[in-house]
């Protein structure tokens, strides 16, 4: 069984300054290695990009389920790894989980991977 992801804290930016410059403190490595390995999955890649690319703001698991062609418990867990991350947002409305990408942690972890990027 994987180990669990610790929780993030997503109320605050994205920890630090670019890598290059200046060596990462233990915590800030740990915050960025997390919210890698959260994206280390194609499943959670394409629920992203389908989410960052949607004509809605927000998509609903078994909408998501339906596109992927996956089981709706599969995508809610894939789902529950990016949120721990911080890289959606989820509320529930009635019987339905509606999600929406969170696109400020991603150009924030661009940012701190790639100091010359546009962001």
């Amino acid at each position: 069984m994987p180990k669990a992801l610790p929780v993030i804290d997503i109320t605050s930016p994205i920890c630090c300054a670019p890598m290059s410059a200046a060596p990462l403190t233990d915590d800030d490595a740990l915050e960025i290695a997390l919210r890698l390995k959260a994206l280390a999955d194609p499943v959670r890649i394409k629920l992203m990009s389908i989410l960052l690319t949607a004509d809605t703001a927000e998509a609903c698991t078994s909408d998501l389920a339906t596109l992927l062609t996956l089981s709706e418990a599969t995508v809610s867990h894939h789902l529950g790894q990016l949120r721990k991350a911080g890289m959606l947002t989820s509320s529930r409305r009635g019987m339905n989980v509606f999600h929406s990408a969170h696109p400020d942690a991603l150009n924030a972890l661009r940012g701190v991977l790639d100091p010359d990027c546009c962001c």
